[in-house]
């Protein structure tokens, strides 16, 4: 297992490192960034909506944490399974998700993925590969936990691949999941995203030890710890991870060191997160550092290349709101379709 030590509080710029042996073309450089302002301006756009009241039910903010959902779910392959947890839209994203259908789902419309039956990312296509996140976190873990296994017995190269939080691990699911995944030697990934906050409950008081991946020695897995806010990194660890799957080792859990630079929910102010803490991460946000990486590293050939891709999205986010706000609510009549197997 690897350790990644915190940095130190001094003033010394945070900057991106590409990851040994991680080799990247330019056009997946660029792919990086576009997935995480889109995650980032998507849910800017859903934060505007929900003041004015079209959002309903929730809205939870991954602000600070788009690197981890999109670096882990670009090192997915075609057959994988993946499933979100409240804050993994930039993985969707990735995996195909349209930002309409975002947009339609959280503001209740005919439009959204489930016809306006549920909220948030609370969908998925199993065709597709995408399972739909359960509320009652961790639940997946054994879910997921069958589908791996499905995999290995006919033999599919393929992997599943779910998040939990640092709070969810506290869970019966969780164990019992991660436990049947190694016992089988299962090609099932999990992504601990450590954001420091089970809501408002710091992870001194869940466990009691510096970093949650030690756990993985005692469920006999391979386990590594990165630094959540490099989108290459969580590339490079993710799809090492797969490697090992494929390759019949066993399920992997990772931790990522991460931070919510919003509360647990819009409603939530995270008045208790300590003043120095939310000042530590917001320096070492992701899509900020990954800007700089790229202009660091001339990987832009342009000073408005940057803006040329930031703009497309903004005109994409203002079709997508338009369309979702112009979409109907369900019609009552379509109550129960789809809502049981034929």
């Amino acid at each position: 297992m690897e350790s990644m030590v915190k940095p130190s509080t001094s003033e010394t710029p945070y900057t991106l490192t590409i990851p040994a042996g991680l080799a990247l073309d330019r056009t997946s450089y660029l792919e990086l960034y576009y997935f995480m302002a889109l995650n980032r301006k998507l849910e800017e756009r859903l934060s505007n909506l929900y003041r004015q009241n079209q959002v309903v039910g929730g809205l939870y903010s991954s602000l600070g944490q788009e690197g981890c959902s999109v670096g882990s779910a670009y090192a997915l392959q075609r057959g994988d399974f993946f499933a979100p947890m409240i804050r993994n839209l930039g993985g969707l994203l990735v995996r195909g998700v349209e930002p309409q259908q975002v947009m339609g789902q959280y503001c209740a419309r005919a439009i959204g993925p489930t016809g306006g039956k549920d909220l948030n990312v609370h969908f998925g296509w199993v065709d597709r590969g995408i399972v739909s996140p359960i509320s009652m976190l961790a639940s997946l873990v054994p879910v997921f936990a069958g589908i791996a296994l499905e995999m290995k017995m006919k033999g599919k190269p393929n992997v599943a691949l779910t998040y939990v939080g640092d709070g969810a691990t506290s869970t019966t699911d969780f164990h019992e999941g991660m436990n049947f995944a190694a016992v089988h030697k299962l090609p099932l990934i999990i992504i601990v995203e450590n954001n420091g906050w089970a809501y408002s409950t710091p992870t001194s008081r869940q466990f009691n030890v510096p970093d949650f991946v030690v756990r993985a020695e005692g469920y006999g897995c391979y386990g590594e710890m990165f630094d959540g806010n490099n989108v290459m990194t969580a590339l490079d660890v993710t799809r090492r991870a797969r490697e090992r799957c494929v390759n019949g080792e066993g399920p992997v859990l990772l931790e990522a060191k991460t931070f919510r630079r919003k509360g647990h929910a819009e409603h939530d102010d995270a008045g208790y997160v300590p003043a120095e803490e939310r000042a530590y991460w917001e320096k070492r946000d992701p899509l900020d550092a990954y800007r700089r990486f790229l202009d660091m590293h001339r990987i832009v050939e342009t000073s408005s290349e940057i803006e040329e891709i930031d703009t497309r999205i903004n005109q994409m986010l203002d079709t997508a709101v338009d369309e979702a706000l112009a979409s109907p609510f369900p019609d009552p009549s379509t109550l129960m379709e789809n809502v049981y197997g034929d």
